[in-house]
């Protein structure tokens, strides 16, 4: 069984920085594409980064130049590093992992979510 443990959210003033970090739990973390992914009240969730196992990478439009997506294979973690911060990236960020970055919309494995709150 996988498991996703978010950390690192909180709330944070606008041109701050903060870290999430992804845990998993499980034997072939190495083997799996990572994404995050983030849900705003009453909006739709969407994919704001991506890993593969490859290491290759793809951002939204909305966070290009400002994240970055990483992955420790001997940590079981990926990270996502969070610069000069918008209110308008306020939202829950959920951990996904997958088998490739194009599916990883339905992604078979998710974390609970962490909630990230930016204030003007």
């Amino acid at each position: 069984q996988v498991q996703l443990v978010e950390s690192g959210g909180g709330l944070v003033q606008a041109g701050d920085s903060l870290r999430l970090s992804c845990a998993v739990s499980g034997r072939t973390f190495s083997g799996y594409a990572m994404g995050w992914f983030r849900q705003a009240p009453g909006k739709q969730r969407e994919l704001v980064a991506a890993i593969s196992s490859g290491f290759a990478t793809t951002y939204a439009d909305s966070v290009k130049g400002r994240f970055a997506i990483s992955r420790d294979n001997a940590k079981k973690t990926v990270y996502l590093q969070m610069n000069s911060l918008k209110p308008e990236d306020t939202a829950v960020y959920y951990c996904a992992a997958g088998n490739t970055i194009a599916t990883m919309n339905s992604a078979r494995y998710w974390g609970q979510g962490t909630q990230v709150t930016v204030s003007s």
